[in-house]
């Protein structure tokens, strides 16, 4: 089976690797063809690709397969052809983008997060036409594979891809999976994969309404004791009063909506926002390993740097989020990796092999959501088999929930308007109508402030 990771020249593609690696079942991917437009870092991720098929060798027992064949390339058409499934992991704009998409929010006083609020919305802009050419090629040039979408902000791409492929293109997110994980653990249920999630929403705005064992929802039972409550990440950052009162678990990212203002201040104190340290930490690692090009020097060091790098950004991820909400250092079971190359890798075996499974996924509501419409993108459990993903039953939303999405779902629906159109217009509305956005003026200067910094966003005409 042949894989193609776009933005294969980013620094979690060792993540769904190390996946890949670990699977041994028949029908598992045999070459995985990396596509970048940088070259320099497509060398860089190759060669930590190489170190470690070359540590599992030397770990492994007799009759291990051999590693994928790994390829790189910057022509998209290429990549595409003949392939299986199709990753897509794009970073339009790069780090560089990220971390003027926060300061310009700052700057402005609201949020500026990658995927919530101004931030995410400009990071939408500018991905939602490329997003739209890479789902035209794919339905041209390999019209049966299947592409599980990563790129952020997860759902709004994923609507974006699936006006042209249908139900061919399914999103992903660790965040749901981590956080039932958590509960789960917290109550004590010896396998967590066993617990059933009634989770719902949109990605990165999520409830876990129910938590269920054997049949029976053990959710209660967290609500009724408030040490397990407050113990646990999620129980940390909300505090377990407001979790009380919330009668369900939120996703970590509706903090920026639950705390707001606490969480526009942290970031305007920090030292540097999270997409400044995040491009500054690769920026070194990237440099790092194209100071020893020779593969001969030092073998393994170009995974060993890759690591170190890694554990540094997962101990660091929402730290202004915690600070605010006196949360504290992220515990051994926060740093475990959420697993969304694991939540892939699922996915990608159980339509290829036919293995029934149910996962959390971004694919079209088809009527599962009452209050939003059949093609609307939606975050909820999924049975996938060779057939595709299918939202399966779930709980409908409760008042505030119901009206929180249905805003951000209209957002999103703005920012596709104004990536199909050109319009500057829609993309002004999708600014003014977001919650987190204040005022008609502040959408305005935002946008001028975005487009003065992304030559990417020169498709917005003035109406």
């Amino acid at each position: 089976m042949r894989l193609t990771i776009l933005g294969g020249g980013g620094f979690r593609v060792p993540l769904v690797y190390g996946a890949l690696l670990n699977d041994r079942a028949e029908g598992r991917v045999t070459h995985v063809t990396l596509h970048d437009l940088d070259q320099d870092r497509l060398t860089a991720i190759a060669r930590v690709l190489a170190d470690q098929a070359a540590r599992a060798r030397a770990d492994g027992t007799p009759g291990t397969p051999p590693a994928p064949e790994v390829t790189v390339t910057t022509d998209l058409d290429e990549a595409l052809r003949g392939a299986d499934f199709v990753f897509s992991a794009i970073r339009v704009g790069g780090l560089a983008g990220r971390a003027a998409d926060e300061r310009i929010a700052l700057d402005e006083g609201v949020l500026g997060q990658e995927t919530v609020g101004a931030g995410g919305i400009a990071y939408g802009l500018r991905t939602v036409p490329v997003a739209v050419d890479i789902a035209r090629r794919v339905a041209r040039l390999a019209p049966e594979a299947w592409v599980i979408n990563f790129t952020n902000p997860a759902g709004l791409v994923t609507e974006a891809m699936s006006r042209h492929l249908g139900d061919r293109v399914i999103g992903i997110c660790d965040s749901p999976v981590g956080l039932a994980r958590r509960v789960a653990r917290t109550l004590g249920v010896e396998d967590p994969a066993t617990a059933r999630a009634d989770y719902v929403g949109l990605n990165h705005l999520g409830w876990l309404r129910g938590l269920y064992v054997d049949g029976r929802d053990v959710l209660p039972e967290l609500f009724a004791d408030p040490e397990r409550l407050a113990s646990f990440e999620e129980g940390r950052l909300f505090g377990a009063d407001w979790l009380r009162s919330l009668g369900s678990v939120p996703n970590e990212y509706l903090h920026y909506y639950y705390f707001n203002r606490e969480a526009v201040t942290a970031y305007r104190q920090a030292k540097q926002t999270r997409g400044a340290f995040l491009r500054d930490q690769q920026s070194r690692f990237y440099d790092e390993l194209a100071a020893a090009r020779d593969p001969a020097v030092g073998q393994g060091a170009a995974w060993d740097a890759w690591d170190r790098t890694r554990a540094e950004r997962e101990a660091t991820y929402m730290a202004e989020n915690r600070e605010a909400a006196g949360a504290g250092e992220r515990t051994a079971d926060d740093l475990e990796s959420g697993g969304y190359e694991y939540v892939a890798l699922a996915l990608m075996r159980a339509i290829a092999r036919d293995e029934r499974t149910t996962l959390i996924l971004n694919i079209r509501n088809g009527g599962v959501l009452d209050i939003l419409d059949e093609a609307a993108v939606i975050e909820v459990p999924c049975l996938v088999d060779a057939a595709g993903a299918r939202p399966a039953a779930v709980s409908q939303l409760s008042g505030h929930e119901a009206g929180l999405v249905a805003a951000v779902k209209a957002v999103e629906r703005c920012v596709l308007a104004a990536g199909e159109s050109g319009s500057a217009q829609e993309a002004v509305k999708a600014f003014a109508l977001h919650p987190l956005v204040d005022s008609v003026q502040v959408a305005r200067r935002l946008l001028e402030g975005y487009r003065n910094a992304h030559p990417g966003l020169g498709y917005l005409r003035k109406d």
